[in-house]
């Protein structure tokens, strides 16, 4: 996990991987090395404290640079919520995330879909599985030119959707006016995975008001990766 000045959610994602079975996670700053872990989590908050635009100066830290690098290795590499606007803005993954439609924080738990069961974030689940989890953000109106959506669908890389609780990604369930209900998408390997939902809050029943524990899903998914 690691951590930026700001990073507000770091403690949570470390305590979500740490009560999985077989999993174990040390937090880095994100000024200091990188090496020999077999994956890397840029969790959310305010790096930074925002300032420029969400995630634009910790996507110049030397912790990019360096998770770059483990990406194109085909190291797993999770963005959630500002770690997803961090990956955008170091060029890791394609668009922008924009603000939010009601020009609103938006703080709310959601539904989302399972698009692409073969990431390395999603290789526990099924295609269509509807997931419940918490979202937290001012910024997380995915967009890209049509250009670039055309090859987001078409290659699979849109990786969850938000939904209502039949799975269907319909206007009402968009909380953020998020194009196409995207919720996070991945590169062309598959390693590099963003959303704007935050799974390290929803680990464990007691912090979701239906009893949710969907996030765990996310992490434990590397337990099969290949």
């Amino acid at each position: 996990m690691v951590r930026f000045p700001g990073s507000n959610c770091d403690l949570d994602a470390v305590t979500a991987v740490r009560t999985l079975k077989g999993m174990s996670a040390d937090l880095v700053w994100h000024e200091d090395a990188i090496a020999g872990y077999d994956a890397v989590v840029v969790p959310g908050g305010f790096s930074f404290g925002d300032y420029l635009r969400a995630g634009a100066i910790a996507a110049r830290s030397p912790a990019l640079e360096r998770i770059g690098r483990l990406a194109d290795r085909g190291v797993p590499i999770l963005g959630i919520c500002n770690g997803f606007q961090i990956l955008i803005e170091a060029g890791l993954l394609p668009g922008a995330l924009l603000r939010n439609a009601s020009l609103r924080f938006v703080c709310k738990w959601t539904a989302v879909r399972v698009e692409n069961e073969s990431t390395s974030f999603t290789r526990g689940m099924k295609k269509g599985q509807v997931l419940h989890l918490p979202i937290a953000h001012n910024e997380g109106r995915y967009y890209s030119p049509d250009e670039g959506l055309h090859e987001l669908k078409t290659g699979g890389r849109v990786v969850f959707r938000y939904c209502d609780d039949g799975g269907n990604p319909v206007a009402s369930s968009n909380p953020t006016g998020t194009l196409e209900n995207i919720a996070g998408i991945c590169n062309r390997a598959g390693n590099v995975v963003g959303l704007m939902p935050h799974p390290e809050r929803a680990t464990e029943p007691i912090l979701s008001p239906s009893g949710s524990s969907d996030g765990a899903l996310i992490f434990s998914s590397l337990l099969r990766s290949d």
